[in-house]
C-alpha cells in the first residue's frame, strides 16, 4: 500500500505535519493522491480563483482544480466525485445555505469557509510584508519593531470573523489592530485615530478582501491616512487554507463526523 494512502480510503489525502513554521499557527502539509476529487473553488471572482487554482496545481500536481460550483459537476464521478471550497473570509449564511442546498442531490461535499483562520492573518501579514508594512520573519519581529506600529483591518463587512483575524493579526505583528469597513471613510478615520490613541504614529491598512476596483484601496488608505497592502487575491496562503477545508471536508466525510 502506497504511504501517502490511509488505510481502507484510496481518495482520503494524508496530512503530515510540517516541521515549524514562522508563527503561533502551525499548518499542515498534504499529500494528495492524484485520484482524489476535484477541488471546485466558488465565490470569488474569476481572476482570484484562477489564481488559487494555479497556486493548487502547482503544489499538488495531477489534483483535478475547477472553479464555480455549477452544472458542470454533474458530470463527474466517484463518490464523493468532488469537493466544493467556498472562498468566504468568514461564514455566510446568505452564500453557503444555497449552496449547499444547490449541491444536494450531487455526489460533492462541500467544505467550511476559508475564515476565520490563523493562515488568514498569514496572508495579510505577508501582504503587509510585501508592502514593506511589516517584517516577513516572525522570529526577528519578536525582538525588533515592524515597519507599522498599527494596522487597520478593513472589511466589506466587519463581522465577528473579522474581529477574530484582527486579534490574530495583532498576534503576529505585535501591534494593535483595529476594523472598519473598507467602503466608509469616517470609520476608517476613526479606527486610525484611535490606533493613534494607542500611541501609532505609523499605521497602515490591510484590506481584508480578496480584491477591489481600482482605486478602491488608495481612496480608503487616503481616508485612513495609511499606506496599503495589497488585497489578498490568490496568495498562495490562501491556496493553502483552500486546500487544509478540503481536507478536512474529506476526512469528516471518512469519519461520519
Amino acid at each position: 500500500m502506497s504511504p501517502d494512502l490511509n488505510p481502507g480510503s484510496a481518495m482520503l489525502p494524508t496530512r503530515r505535519r510540517a516541521g515549524r513554521r514562522g508563527g503561533r499557527h502551525r499548518g499542515g502539509s498534504f499529500t494528495l493522491p492524484a485520484d482524489s476529487p476535484t477541488v471546485v473553488l466558488a465565490g470569488a471572482s474569476d481572476e482570484v480563483m484562477a489564481e488559487l487554482a494555479r497556486n493548487i496545481e502547482a503544489a499538488h500536481p495531477g489534483v483535478p482544480v475547477t472553479t464555480g460550483a455549477d452544472s458542470r459537476l454533474g458530470a463527474l464521478t466517484g463518490s464523493p466525485a468532488a469537493v466544493v471550497v467556498p472562498l468566504l473570509l468568514n461564514p455566510d449564511p446568505a452564500f453557503e445555505t444555497p449552496l449547499r442546498e444547490g449541491l444536494s442531490e450531487l455526489p460533492v461535499l462541500v467544505a467550511d469557509p476559508l475564515g476565520p483562520h490563523p493562515i488568514l492573518a498569514e496572508a495579510l501579514h505577508l501582504r503587509l510584508a510585501e508592502a514593506g508594512l511589516a517584517r516577513a520573519d516572525r522570529i526577528r519581529m519578536m525582538s525588533m519593531v515592524t515597519a507599522a506600529d498599527g494596522v487597520v483591518l478593513a472589511a466589506r463587512i466587519v463581522s465577528e470573523g473579522t474581529e477574530v483575524t484582527a486579534v490574530l493579526l495583532a498576534s503576529r505583528l505585535a501591534v494593535p489592530v483595529v476594523t472598519a469597513p473598507l467602503g466608509d471613510p469616517e470609520a476608517l478615520a476613526a479606527a486610525t485615530n484611535e490606533l493613534k490613541g494607542m500611541g501609532a504614529v505609523r499605521p497602515a491598512l490591510s484590506p481584508f478582501v480578496f480584491d477591489a476596483e481600482p482605486g478602491e484601496i488608495a481612496a480608503a488608505a487616503a481616508a485612513a491616512g495609511a499606506e496599503a497592502a495589497a488585497p489578498l487575491g490568490g496568495h498562495p496562503s490562501v491556496a493553502n487554507l483552500a486546500v487544509l477545508r478540503y481536507v478536512e471536508a474529506l476526512e469528516a466525510d471518512y469519519t461520519g463526523d
